[in-house]
């Protein structure tokens, strides 16, 4: 059973300690994940990946897996794995986002989008994911530029 969403704003500790008890299922999953369709399956220091499955309700008019299905998952691989490296002191929001799309995605297709830390700066950070198929296949990639800012407390 899994535990209730709890915003990073909220959290408690380090950006990988929040993210292991996402992990774990002490905090429950991602939100757009429970929504369109993936979850966190592994996280570390600068790095993460989600697992997912394109449903029917991700569609696009042409009977393939919309392309904003992709930049969601992939998006989400790029913010956390920043925030991943983030003290107990720091939030970040991001500045700027792009996704090149390789191949289309087809629903029921299992998907794996895995995000890495470029640079880790005081100030600025960076990071790129690719979305592969169960195979390995490059379906779409990505990078992200984050500022990264000291965090507000309530």
């Amino acid at each position: 059973m899994s535990g209730a969403p709890v915003s990073a704003l909220e959290r408690s500790g380090t950006g990988l300690e929040y993210l292991q008890k996402v992990l774990s299922g002490e905090h429950g999953n991602v939100p757009i994940g429970d929504t369109v369709g993936f979850r966190m399956k592994e996280v570390s220091k600068g790095r993460i990946v989600f697992e997912g499955m394109p449903g029917a309700n991700v569609l696009n008019l042409i009977g393939t897996v919309h392309g904003g299905y992709a930049a969601t998952i992939l998006d989400s691989a790029l913010a956390l794995s920043i925030l991943s490296t983030l003290d107990a002191d720091s939030n970040f929001t991001t500045l700027e986002i792009k996704v090149n799309y390789v191949r289309s995605i087809t629903p029921g297709m299992t998907v794996r989008a895995t995000g890495e830390i470029v640079h880790a700066g005081r100030r600025v950070a960076t990071s790129e994911a690719k979305l592969t198929d169960a195979e390995g296949k490059l379906l779409a990639h990505g990078t992200t530029t984050c500022l990264i800012l000291p965090r507000e407390r309530p």
